[in-house]
């Protein structure tokens, strides 16, 4: 995994979790909030973690932003703050730039500043509780675009010693079977992308199923059964 530096502005309960992650992902990162309590609770976990205003453009050249690769702005609770943060970022020519909203005209502002990508924590846990409600078992969610998402179920029963060409996935639920996790008996996990026709189901498999959201939906039925 290639190393690139980020820098986290914000580091509530988003902004800590995305700084300290990154970290344990082995990349460098800037931890920068206004709160002394705050940078002081990640001060064991980010190497870098610094107390300064933000919206002060001399500050954040002060602690190196300008040469990050990608900036997060986890600052989505106040708006102007958020704004003018992102303005500041933008102006010292970082490239990439994530920035966290709480409502749809707060994204619209961030999308219309420019920001390569807007995030919505609370949407996005929502969308993946409540596909987990209508397909049980749902061990993970992910949403690709407005119609299509990618989840993770456990292997059916009557799927286990079936090869994927036995199978027909795609012919019968429309979906498109793109990996298979697979845990061995020491406890090793293996991730088979794009496995082959001939690859046989095992008990305990967990696959990754890529399709439109109706089918995905239908999944309920084929997991009871």
């Amino acid at each position: 995994m290639a190393r690139r530096s980020f820098a986290v502005i914000g580091l509530g309960r988003f902004g800590s979790a995305m700084a300290s992650t990154l970290v344990e992902l082995g990349q460098e990162v800037i931890g920068i909030d206004g709160s002394e309590d705050s940078v002081r609770a990640m001060a064991d976990i980010i190497p870098q973690a610094i107390q300064l205003d933000a919206t002060d453009e001399r500050a954040l050249r002060s602690a190196g932003v300008q040469d990050v690769d990608v900036a997060v702005i986890s600052i989505g609770e106040n708006l102007e703050a958020s704004v003018l943060v992102v303005v500041q970022v933008m102006g010292l020519g970082v490239q990439e730039i994530i920035a966290k909203a709480v409502t749809p005209l707060h994204g619209k502002i961030l999308q219309k500043l420019g920001v390569t990508r807007v995030v919505y924590p609370e949407r996005e846990m929502a969308i993946r509780i409540a596909h987990g409600l209508v397909v049980p078992n749902v061990v993970d969610y992910f949403e690709v675009s407005k119609d299509f998402s990618l989840v993770e179920v456990p292997a059916p029963a009557d799927w286990i010693g079936k090869t994927l060409g036995e199978l027909a996935i795609r012919r019968r639920l429309g979906l498109t079977l793109i990996a298979i996790r697979r845990r061995s008996g020491t406890g090793a996990e293996t991730t088979n992308v794009s496995p082959a026709p001939d690859e046989s189901i095992e008990a305990g498999d967990v696959v990754a199923l890529l399709g439109d959201n109706e089918h995905v939906a239908h999944l309920d039925r084929v997991l009871r059964q």
